[in-house]
């Protein structure tokens, strides 16, 4: 994975953090780097979730979901505030693609999380083994429109 070289400080270091994290499929310390009011954007649902509980939930979730999961590639934006990290895994024998869309505040804070997941028949997957763990839980924490 190549280092990046123009994110500021409090974001390498969270970012340091969550791909620890993430080594260890242990999400634990998630509520640490998470500004209380993050907005989390699902691929699978239109309207984003509004809160670090959901987060943290559906995170924590999808790890045991995905199977072989792998970061490839990161690329930052030129404020030094976003990151994009283009992951693989597998679900349900399917293989996918995404990236997640990481925007962080000066303190470092994750405070926006966007998910994309590609091809359909992987969301698909993705989508029923995730409705089977928490789909009973998660729309409660939507945001207002």
């Amino acid at each position: 994975m190549t280092q990046l070289l123009n994110l500021q400080p409090a974001a390498a270091a969270t970012l340091q953090k969550w791909h620890e994290m993430m080594a260890k499929l242990d999400l634990s310390d998630l509520p640490l780097i998470v500004h209380p009011e993050v907005t989390f954007r699902s691929p699978l649902a239109f309207n984003p979730y509004a809160s670090v509980e959901a987060m943290v939930m559906a995170l924590q979730t999808v790890v045991t979901v995905f199977s072989d999961f792998s970061y490839h590639r990161e690329a930052a934006t030129d404020d030094g505030l976003s990151v994009v990290l283009e992951f693989s895994a597998k679900i349900a024998g399917k293989g996918v693609k995404g990236a997640d869309l990481i925007r962080f505040d000066t303190e470092g804070r994750i405070v926006d999380f966007e998910v994309m997941v590609r091809p359909l028949n992987g969301l698909i997957a993705l989508s029923e083994e995730m409705g089977k763990r928490m789909g009973d839980r998660m729309p409660s924490y939507k945001a207002k429109a």
